[in-house]
């Protein structure tokens, strides 16, 4: 239908979507962009509750190389649109075992905390960490590549880097070659769970995870990280991009296998280019007739594998627990129960693990004068019919409240001032997550690369996906690069020319230097 400006319309202001939308508009396309709800962001977007502001999802911003490279692309500067704070401490590890773990991303600080945790591990960090800067460089051009099918596995750059790989492997199993303290295997492999995986499952290749905090940082955006969100709207909207809020697509059109237009409570729209930014699996089901879809029919969306899904608790407080950190993770005391009882068995913990961010120690934007906020996330199995969140979630949320205890919140009932909750049966409902799975499809080695659904969806023509379903997989970065991905793909197929990002030096974020570690 190109008449002009090639049209792109995308569904979902998440991180991908907005990545995609600025790199579309930029390139020349007209770029529409549509979301279900009245603010940009997703699963990134934040929560007001009564001058209180939480992010709904990611607290932690980490690898800012990818998000950096593509406001480079668009002739901006991350650092300057979007202010920062370097954390160091990075996050506080508590073992329900015993023992607590701060990390920091400085070599001789990191080596002496390791010292005194487990003093026959003090020489292995560093062995880890080049170890890893190997696996990413040899890994880092097949991540920021499409995969169609079998033949891609045959690239140079895929064969150089197999040996790396270790798929005989998980995470924590290979970990075990540098660390003999199995805290510090669990110290290195839980951030798998940012997958949605057991790192007793997830693959090897991961061990990277861990390894991109240590190496480049994690961040802590003014306004949390749906403050990326929102910029990156602004910024859109500048180039050109419609967004219109509160307004989700109800039907696709075809000619064939080629989608061709949508329908909205508003009319129709045409397109030369769709991008869905929704979770893939409820997108494929709701938009997309079974009868297009030959290889991700509704069978096979029942039958993969999918993400654990999280219990959230957003609490306001009076005051702010000045003492505990930006970052803290409660490691429950039988870790390997723990994750056998949300993957396996598909029951409620009673010593479940879980991350607190106090967000108040960092940034005072979040909270009314003399208050702070306390988000709180444990993991916990998919919706399933095992769980009947409408009876267990007053139970459950209380024993989180205890758990809090474990890590020195002892008084925050009698302090909370404001709060929410969401359980795997809300994320299904109320943001249209398949099974609640917050992580999407999981990362086994049978559900990545060409066999996870493609960047330029294998089943329809003019359809490209992009977020934690599709390649790479999920957690900010790779979204973000999953949008760079299918944005070279639609440029080439509607004869743009791709953004390159230029060379100009980027600004530096704030840096909290590890002498202001809380204590």
């Amino acid at each position: 239908m190109t008449r002009g400006r090639p049209k792109v319309c995308v569904i979902g202001a998440g991180p991908g979507g907005l990545a995609n939308a600025l790199l579309m508009a930029k390139a020349g396309a007209e770029v529409t962009l549509f979301e279900q709800n009245s603010v940009v962001g997703g699963r990134c977007s934040p929560i007001h509750l009564d001058g209180f502001r939480f992010d709904t999802g990611p607290t932690f911003f980490h690898y800012p190389r990818v998000l950096e490279d593509i406001f480079r692309s668009i002739g901006r500067d991350l650092w300057s649109e979007i202010p920062m704070t370097r954390l160091d401490l990075q996050y506080r590890l508590a073992f329900g075992e015993g023992g607590q773990l701060d990390t920091c991303s400085d070599p001789e600080l990191m080596r002496q905390e390791i010292s005194r945790f487990s003093p026959q591990d003090a020489d292995s960090f560093e062995r880890y960490m080049q170890d890893n800067r190997e696996k990413l460089d040899h890994f880092r051009p097949i991540l920021e590549q499409p995969f169609n099918s079998m033949l891609d596995l045959l690239r140079p750059s895929v064969l150089r880097a197999l040996p790396l790989l270790r798929p005989w492997h998980s995470v924590a199993s290979d970990l075990t070659r540098h660390f003999s303290d199995p805290r510090l295997v669990t110290a290195l492999s839980f951030q798998s769970k940012y997958l949605g995986m057991s790192p007793f499952q997830c693959p090897s290749l991961f061990t990277i995870l861990a390894f991109l905090e240590y190496e480049f940082g994690i961040f802590h955006p003014t306004g949390g990280c749906s403050a990326v969100s929102e910029r990156m709207a602004d910024v859109a909207r500048e180039l050109g991009v419609t967004i219109r809020l509160n307004e989700p697509v109800e039907s696709l059109r075809f000619e064939g296998r080629k989608a061709v237009g949508l329908t909205t409570m508003r009319g129709a729209t045409e397109f030369d280019a769709l991008v869905i930014n929704a979770d893939f699996s409820r997108a494929m089901e709701r938009l997309v007739p079974e009868a297009l879809r030959k290889r991700w029919n509704n069978k096979k969306l029942q039958k993969s594998r999918y993400s654990c899904s999280t219990f959230m608790m957003y609490l306001g407080i009076e005051g702010c627990y000045d003492k505990l950190p930006h970052h803290t993770i409660y490691i429950a005391n039988d870790y390997h129960q723990n994750l056998r009882e949300i993957d396996e068995l598909k029951v409620l913990s009673q010593d479940p693990s879980f991350y607190v961010q106090n967000a108040g120690v960092t940034d005072s934007t979040l909270a009314p004068d003399g208050m702070s906020t306390l988000y709180v996330l444990t993991p916990v199995p998919h919706k399933t019919a095992n769980i009947d969140w409408e009876s267990e979630k007053n139970g459950f949320r209380d024993r989180v409240i205890r758990q809090l205890q474990k890590i020195g919140i002892e008084d925050v009932e009698q302090r909370i001032r404001v709060e929410k909750v969401v359980t795997p049966a809300d994320w299904e409902t109320g943001h249209q997550i398949y099974r609640g799975a917050t992580f999407n499809l999981s990362h086994s080695l049978n559900q990545m690369l060409h066999k996870r659904p493609h960047n330029r969806f294998e089943d329809l023509q003019q359809v490209y996906l992009v977020g934690g379903g599709t390649h790479p997989g999920s957690g900010l970065p790779v979204i973000y690069e999953s949008a760079r991905i299918s944005a070279r793909m639609m440029c080439a197929a509607l004869k743009l020319s791709f953004p390159e990002c230029g060379s100009a030096s980027p600004s530096n974020p704030t840096f909290v230097p590890a002498s202001r570690r809380v204590a």
